[in-house]
């Protein structure tokens, strides 16, 4: 009985070791990407290719060249055209309840949106930025176009 007590508990916290903290989660995904398109994580610049992951915080950049399309958890779609920059500030999502938070940043470019479930349960807890403007959203579907900033 002692030792199946201890081999649960070694298991258990050999678990507890491996299991993702929540800053390690994914926001999303990159489903599409043509031509120049990378991610800047943690202070590296990585190549955008399909089946990157988007990170809370992460800045998402398009060359001259480059259409990167993200699918967030919640199924938001943001589609960005070229030389565009957007950065997700804020990615928060409970895939039991659909709660949850977003915060997109539009540095520069262009940016189609399609919301997903969190803006069904909560549409007020989801916000897009520009370098001039705040939008609340409260609709599903919208385009966002950005001037030249000074931040990349």
């Amino acid at each position: 009985m002692k030792s199946t007590t201890i081999r649960v508990a070694l298991v258990l916290a050999c678990l507890s070791f491996n299991a993702p903290a929540a800053d390690d989660i994914a926001a999303g995904t990159i489903k599409t990407s043509k031509g120049d398109v990378t991610v800047e994580h943690a202070g590296r610049r990585l190549p955008g290719v399909v089946g990157t992951p988007v990170f809370a915080a992460d800045k998402v950049r398009t060359g001259a060249d480059g259409a990167v399309g993200v699918t967030l958890r919640d199924n938001t779609l943001l589609s960005a055209g070229p030389n565009s920059l957007f950065v997700v500030d804020k990615f928060e999502f409970d895939s039991t309840t659909n709660a949850g938070a977003v915060s997109v940043g539009i540095r520069k470019g262009t940016l189609a949106v399609s919301t997903g479930k969190i803006a069904k349960e909560t549409p007020e807890s989801i916000d897009f930025r520009t370098p001039t403007s705040v939008i609340g959203v409260r609709g599903t579907e919208f385009v966002v176009e950005a001037g030249r900033s000074n931040e990349d």
